[in-house]
């Protein structure tokens, strides 16, 4: 099976090498995307602009793929899901949720000059950050590529229902799936609420296993393609 691999906020495709040759050996084809405004140069990229190319992907795939989205590519993953119901396999999401109609992409941190910089490790103390050394985590930083205000303050549009008959799986890495079904639950994220088929998956990492983790998450999203 083809699966798309959309990195989450500040990363370029890079960051799922290791998880996509992990991958290969398992017998599936994935395919790291490159979003316009993550790794091109551009500063002008826009939300609708990083899902054309999400969508070009799932258009290009030979058969029905698996969409995996990082962190705020969450809500990626699940737009590519609400414009192409009939033509995925599965959503996979990975350390995130999607945001619902009507609200902000990532609005999460200042935007300054046009961007939102990567803002250091405070706000991702605990957790999220915990299994990063002191290496990967200047590493990281180094390489983070401010996400375009376009992207960042895109503002989310669904429009198709039957995205909720796409099969989802929550892949729960910095939380469990205690605490996922129980945010889920009260409210929280009621796009998954309405969803019809959801599955958890446990991943002891922090919020990026695609560089922590990379075989097991691999195996984790190999399973789940597997499964579809």
């Amino acid at each position: 099976m083809d699966i798309l691999l959309v990195g989450g906020l500040w990363l370029d495709a890079s960051v799922w090498d290791r998880v996509a040759s992990a991958l290969e050996s398992h017998g599936h084809r994935p395919v790291p995307l490159a979003l316009p405004g993550q790794g091109d140069g551009s500063e002008s990229a826009t939300l609708d602009d990083q899902l054309g190319a999400v969508l070009d992907a799932v258009d290009s795939a030979p058969g029905k793929p698996m969409v995996v989205g990082h962190s705020a590519a969450c809500t990626l993953a699940w737009l590519a899901a609400d414009r192409r119901p009939e033509r995925l396999a599965k959503v996979a999401l990975v350390g995130g949720f999607p945001s619902g109609d009507g609200q902000p992409y990532a609005d999460f941190f200042e935007v300054r000059d046009g961007v939102m910089p990567f803002p250091g490790w405070d706000p991702f103390e605990g957790p999220d950050a915990a299994d990063l050394d002191d290496a990967a985590r200047r590493a990281f930083a180094a390489g983070a590529v401010p996400v375009p205000e376009g992207v960042a303050k895109g503002v989310v549009r669904l429009v198709d229902e039957r995205r909720f008959g796409v099969p989802v799986v929550v892949v729960c890495p910095e939380f469990t799936p205690d605490q996922a079904r129980e945010w889920i639950g009260a409210g929280d994220v009621p796009e998954l609420a309405r969803a019809e088929r959801v599955e958890f998956v446990d991943l002891d990492s922090g919020h990026w296993p695609m560089v922590t983790r990379p075989t097991e998450l691999a195996g984790v999203l190999a399973a789940a393609a597997g499964a579809g």
